[in-house]
């Protein structure tokens, strides 16, 4: 008779499905394979969209989210999770709910505004995550659009990009990570600060490429992955970078538009 495996590590994904497969959902389940971690998901959201853009967006019910990440957490172990595209300030509050409980790491990605300037949230939903989510993150992954909008500010430089870094730590946040991919001067540059440790920029160079799809998922479910297999939180932002640039090294053009990051764990592994 076969011994039956202990329960293993899995890492959560709250957030919208891509229909095209680059981003979302579909982007943090690969890369949670490439670590071979366990992924679950909760489905926030259904976009419809492809790689030339985003056509509808449909929110699932707030009672529909709630039951998936109680029967998530009634049965799997989760060191960490994400949170990704959550629309709505009615779903933002679903999500915050239980995860006030949640004793593992949480990685908040505030996916309100696209790298390209296309807003990805309703009404007031950047009220509901400086109250409820901001708290509740062991580490926030915003961009610059999103981290403009959460706290207020231009930013058009490296010295923006360090008072806002600060400005949301002191919303609550234990760690802040900002991409400053939207800037063509800092393209593969990320800046780092923690609480309890002065802010360091991370870099990695710059890949050129139209098909950077998925670019920001891929980043916090990597870190989310690297958290669940034990890695402190500043060396799962290195590793998550490194696997980003593998990743734009290796895209996926499958529209008509700009395509995304690539997966391919094979070719990664070399």
């Amino acid at each position: 008779m076969m011994k039956s495996p202990g329960r293993c590590l899995s890492a959560l994904t709250i957030g919208g499905s891509d229909s095209a497969g680059g981003a979302g959902i579909q982007a943090d389940i690969k890369t949670f394979q490439h670590f071979d971690v366990h992924g679950a998901s909760v489905i926030t959201c259904v976009t419809a969209q492809n790689s030339l853009g985003v056509t509808h967006v449909e929110p699932l019910s707030c009672h529909s989210v709630a039951q998936q990440i109680e029967a998530v957490f009634s049965d799997l172990v989760i060191p960490a999770l994400k949170t990704g595209m959550l629309y709505s300030p009615e779903l933002v509050e679903a999500v915050a709910d239980p995860l006030r409980l949640f004793e593992g790491s949480t990685v908040v990605d505030p996916v309100m505004v696209s790298r390209a300037g296309s807003r990805l949230l309703s009404g007031d939903a950047v009220a509901k995550y400086q109250q409820l989510l901001l708290p509740l993150a062991t580490l926030l992954t915003p961009n610059l659009h999103e981290a403009a909008l959460l706290t207020g500010r231009e930013i058009n430089g490296k010295v923006d990009v360090e008072h806002a870094a600060q400005c949301l730590l002191e919303r609550g946040p234990q760690a802040v990570l900002i991409k400053g991919g939207g800037l063509p001067e800092l393209a593969g540059q990320d800046f780092f600060c923690s609480g309890d440790a002065p802010g360091v920029w991370r870099t990695q160079p710059a890949i050129t490429t139209p098909h950077t799809h998925g670019t920001g998922c891929t980043l916090s479910a990597a870190i989310t992955a690297a958290l669940v297999l034990g890695l402190p939180l500043a060396d799962a932002v290195i590793q998550a970078k490194i696997y980003v640039n593998q990743a734009l090294l290796q895209p996926v053009a499958f529209g008509h538009g700009p395509g995304c990051v690539g997966h391919r764990t094979e070719a990664l592994s070399q």
